[in-house]
């Protein structure tokens, strides 16, 4: 029982899983103190308020949704930059070194279904009524 244990977290998938999940909660501290300490008081100012999350209209607090917004789009945008476009380089280049050339589509064998309904609707356009 202890053995299966083992060999569950031993696996690549859960240490890199783990290791994502500690990474992407630093990053997103990270990003929250760069929203509240830097963007938020910025953006306060431009409208008179003392950050994102007082500002409001009639009682609404529409600050807190736009200051939301902001640390979603720039988590996104960091992940992008930092994770996407490096690995797409790499995987780029390996394929490149290998001669693995994405753009050539390999001709795809037909599906066996797809030519015997092709067949039969064939024989009976060709048969008179």
């Amino acid at each position: 029982m202890l053995t299966g244990f083992k060999n569950f977290i031993m696996k690549g998938n859960v240490v890199d899983l783990a290791v994502a999940v500690v990474m992407g909660a630093a990053f997103g501290a990270v990003v929250t103190s760069i929203v509240e300490g830097l963007l938020t008081p910025l953006i306060g100012r431009l409208f008179n308020a003392k950050g994102i999350a007082e500002m409001q209209w009639e009682g609404f607090m529409y600050g807190s949704v736009i200051a939301s917004i902001i640390s979603f789009v720039l988590v996104a945008a960091a992940i992008y930059f930092v994770v996407i476009v490096p690995m797409n380089h790499m995987i780029e280049r390996r394929n490149r070194r290998l001669g693995i050339n994405p753009d050539i589509k390999e001709e795809s064998a037909e599906d066996p279904q797809i030519a015997l309904l092709t067949e039969i609707r064939d024989a009976l356009q060709s048969r008179p009524l």
